[in-house]
């Protein structure tokens, strides 16, 4: 416990006051990868913080072309700072988001966590109108339990603002990661107690995998080939 409660502490500290170009080295190694071997485009970009990171989307949806772009304790203006050169660059079909945690954790209100979503949003579609983009929700954590009301306010909120526009969805994997006195559930999460472990994927992928997959089915038929006479 006294673990948890000192990495509470310098999560706090480390998120707290954003350092201009932190995240300039890890935008600047997507970049690279990006030039040596270019990503598809019209796949699924996700973006966001370690959640993203850490998720095996190549391994977890080997059907579909995907490009992940997390960045490990970054907050949801982060992902909106750098989408032109992380995600609209790539021109994606599909964008899932997952950020708000580190934000709130760094002392943000839900309110300024769903401005930054809207604003992600807005800076995708300005170049990319018709691009599906997909929010999945906060869920509680150990380390993180006494924010959970906020994570769940910010999950409202943004839920609310999706239900405006077509283009947008909510993707409540919360429901299946919350214990049923509400609160976290350590068998999802790693020894740290806030980041998930293969369960808590398992998760991520049985519920976002089938509304990826309805996004690039075929939605006409191939023609026939003419048959030669």
């Amino acid at each position: 416990m006294t673990t948890l409660i000192s990495f509470a502490i310098c999560s706090v500290a480390l998120f707290a006051a954003p350092v201009e170009g932190r995240w300039e080295a890890d935008i600047a190694q997507f970049e690279a990868a990006d030039a040596k071997s270019p990503p598809p485009h019209d796949g699924v970009v996700f973006v966001g913080s370690s959640s993203i990171r850490l998720w095996n989307t190549n391994k977890a949806f080997p059907d579909l072309p995907t490009v992940n772009r997390g960045f490990g304790g970054s907050q949801m203006a982060d992902s909106v700072k750098f989408a032109d050169r992380i995600v609209t660059k790539h021109e994606p079909r599909v964008v899932v988001v997952f950020a708000g945690g580190n934000d709130i954790a760094a002392g943000k209100t839900p309110e300024q966590v769903a401005e930054d979503f809207k604003a992600l949003t807005a800076r995708i579609h300005a170049k990319l109108p018709k691009t599906k983009i997909y929010f999945v929700t906060l869920f509680p954590t150990v380390l993180r339990q006494k924010m959970d009301d906020k994570f769940r306010e910010a999950n409202r909120l943004i839920e609310a603002y999706v239900k405006a526009d077509d283009r947008l969805g909510y993707i409540d994997t919360r429901a299946k990661m919350t214990a049923e006195d509400g609160g976290p559930m350590p068998k999802l999460l790693r020894g740290d107690g806030l980041h998930m472990n293969d369960d808590g994927y398992a998760i991520w992928n049985e519920m976002v995998g089938p509304i990826l997959r309805a996004e690039f089915k075929e939605k006409t038929a191939t023609p026939a080939a003419t048959e030669k006479k």
